[in-house]
């Protein structure tokens, strides 16, 4: 089993971006969230967004170093600058993406995520489609590939519109790939673990999904979420937000906050894997994404995991008699499968781990 499971699927609700086009003046039903559980306003920042440049990261700069500890420790994510890629590309990256998701539907479901008019892929294109009863459905349009390792790449389902997709995101999948080493490489070390522990666990048969999320405008935007309140099912996600309109929440002690807007830095989040690898060290980030009645949206993830067939544990060498497991053992892709399900439930993953 890897992330080309199929999923039975109980409904096919139109793309997002088609009932926006077809001019909706209201969400449909699935779409509204209960009254009690709408985004309401989010509070201003107590301090400073944490930005940690990586350039002086992989360089052992000890400042630097202990800002990634403050912003792992306290936020559980960060805005990463410094990371080597220009400006030009990080904005041809994102025109391109957009490219994709402005074709016409017949061509985008050239790459469907529907598999055999029942089923759900993993990847391709597509929305939310019903996997449970009464299923509330989220205001996006996505597009989710494998990018690593290329050997399980699923080129049928690779856009072949517009004519630079490819060669673009294959670059952009080796410069992310060398963020998130520099990333897992600190963090070992904030474990004092071996600074190659976590590079060497999610090196060749480990897997990479980048997602596109695509957010149309919303008549309503207070009655829907863009992405309902979540996290993720990684080790890491480095997410590439658009420059041009926010939407990104997170949530610190019931607080929901904004992460502003800093052009070309990548946001960095802890996700459900590390926080279990690191037996609760580390805590998997809860965000969310709202959207607005005039400006489309768009972000690239890129979900940094195990290999499918690797259990999710926490790290012997963390463990000992005062520090007892605190979940429980999973294979990774037996996590993923029962994350479909949950995810669409509206509930957390990894709380059914927990001990």
């Amino acid at each position: 089993m890897e992330y080309s499971q199929k999923f039975k699927i109980l409904d096919i609700p139109p793309v997002v971006q088609e009932l926006v086009a077809g001019g909706v003046q209201e969400p449909p039903v699935q779409y509204k969230v209960p009254e009690q559980d709408r985004p309401a306003a989010v509070s201003e920042m107590p301090e400073p967004i944490p930005v940690i440049d990586l350039g002086r990261l992989s360089a052992n700069n000890a400042e630097e170093f202990a800002k990634l500890q403050s912003a792992l420790e306290n936020w559980g994510f960060f805005l990463a600058v410094g990371h080597g890629m220009e400006p030009s590309f990080l904005a041809e990256t994102m025109s391109v993406s957009k490219e994709f998701f402005k074709l016409p539907l017949e061509e985008k479901q050239k790459v469907s995520k529907i598999a055999y008019g029942d089923t759900l892929s993993i990847e391709g294109y597509g929305n939310e489609s019903v996997v449970v009863e009464n299923q509330l459905l989220d205001w996006n349009d996505q597009c989710f590939l494998i990018v690593e390792p290329e050997s399980k790449r699923t080129y049928t389902l690779w856009p072949t519109q517009p004519p630079s997709f490819r060669d673009i995101l294959s670059e952009y999948t080796v410069k992310c790939r060398a963020v998130a080493n520099i990333v897992l490489q600190n963090m070992a070390k904030l474990l004092n673990l071996d600074e190659e522990y976590f590079t060497n666990k999610f090196a060749d048969t480990s897997y990479t999904l980048v997602g596109f999320n695509y957010y149309p405008p919303c008549p309503k935007p207070d009655h829907v979420f863009g992405l309902r309140p979540h996290t993720d099912g990684s080790a890491i996600t480095v997410n590439f937000i658009d420059a041009d309109v926010s939407g990104l929440q997170f949530e610190k002690n019931g607080t929901w906050y904004n992460v502003p807007i800093v052009p070309t830095a990548l946001v960095v989040n802890i996700g459900d894997v590390m926080e279990i690898l690191s037996n609760g060290f580390f805590k998997s980030l809860m965000h969310r994404v709202v959207t607005n009645t005039e400006k489309e949206r768009l972000s690239l993830a890129m979900f940094y995991s195990l290999d499918m067939e690797m259990d999710i544990e926490p790290v012997p060498d963390l463990l000992d008699d005062k520090r007892p497991p605190r979940y429980m053992k999973i294979k990774n892709k037996d996590y993923i499968a029962k994350q479909t399900y949950i995810f669409a439930t509206g509930k957390q993953t990894i709380d059914t781990l927990k001990i």
